[in-house]
């Protein structure tokens, strides 16, 4: 694989995206980076949202990797035609969106290049209820089956099992079989990537993990996975009850949390982390990584955004190179 080039699709032109990266390029870490970074994106664009945001970068226009530098904003050129330089989401985007992540997915597989970062999209816009969220749409354009939502922090990352689903479907979605094949995905992504043998909690799907309900998942399906997995020699423990789950001493004793459902994991990891964390899609054929937050667009224009889970988003991928 390609290791030393990290392609940005800037994502959603009207969003904090290009902000954050801008603070980033402004770092020393950006000019310490190991990896060659290569914006996928509208040259106009970016050189528009520069000037209202008060930055000035030089940007070096390429056709081809091959002219790509180190210590350089490079950029490939995707045609755009908008009218503000920020402006409410529309659908007016979305093909520029596409454009984008088709050009970007092709050079990722022509050119074995392993890391990816993607600004954010409007679900409602954007994948028009398509996909649950950008990791299923990557997943379906990479032709890669049931891609696996991890939220990192080096000190404790969360997985939810369900991810942009109504709460009323999500218990008739935790089965055995995805519980198994999520939890190997991530177990492996650790080992292989991280050189760490992961140790998984999972927490239950009902309070206090029972019910009184003719119906159990904990027995019928989340136990089982637990069992399943233990015989694959997987460090797995639980499950346990979320209420009390992510007190301080619970959360020091595990490297995964594995929940059932969106906001059982990502409320407190954003307390515990705030923008100190990323998303990273595990089970395609590179690493894609995603800063945890959202267009923002009330914050937009306004150079008032925290970078922090851009500029981790950068750490991360250029440790990855140390492996």
């Amino acid at each position: 694989m390609n290791n030393n080039k990290i392609l940005i699709v800037p994502g959603e032109p009207n969003s904090i995206f290009s902000e954050v990266l801008f603070k980033y390029f402004n770092l020393q870490s950006f000019k310490k980076n190991k990896n060659i970074i290569i914006i996928v994106g509208n040259k106009r664009l970016i050189f528009k949202q520069m000037k209202k945001l008060r930055y000035n970068f030089k940007i070096n226009q390429i056709n081809n990797l091959n002219q790509a530098k180190k210590k350089t904003i490079n950029l490939i050129n995707i045609d755009y035609k908008f009218d503000k330089t920020f402006s409410k989401i529309t659908k007016s985007s979305n093909k520029y969106i596409e454009k984008s992540f088709n050009k970007a997915l092709k050079l990722i597989k022509v050119n074995k290049i392993s890391k990816l970062i993607n600004g954010p999209i409007s679900k409602k816009n954007f994948l028009k209820k398509k996909f649950p969220g950008i990791t299923e749409y990557v997943g379906f354009k990479t032709k890669t089956k049931n891609p696996v939502m991890l939220i990192y922090n080096e000190n404790l990352s969360v997985v939810p099992l369900t991810t942009h689903v109504p709460l009323k479907n999500v218990a008739k979605l935790i089965k055995k079989k995805k519980i198994i094949d999520d939890i190997i995905k991530v177990d492996l992504f650790y080992k292989s990537k991280l050189k760490i043998v992961p140790k998984i909690a999972i927490l239950g799907l009902n309070p206090h993990c029972e019910t009184t309900d003719k119906i159990s998942e904990e027995k019928t399906e989340i136990i089982p996975a637990i069992n399943y997995l233990k015989k694959k020699k997987i460090k797995i423990s639980g499950p346990f009850s979320a209420d009390t789950f992510f007190l301080k001493k619970n959360i020091k004793e595990f490297d995964i949390v594995v929940g059932m459902y969106h906001d059982q994991v990502l409320t407190p990891i954003k307390t515990l982390f705030k923008f100190k964390a990323i998303n990273v899609t595990v089970g395609l054929p590179f690493i894609k990584v995603t800063p945890d937050h959202g267009p923002n667009q009330e914050m937009i224009g306004k150079n008032i955004s925290d970078p922090s889970s851009i500029i981790y988003a950068f750490k991360f991928l250029n440790e990855i190179n140390d492996f």
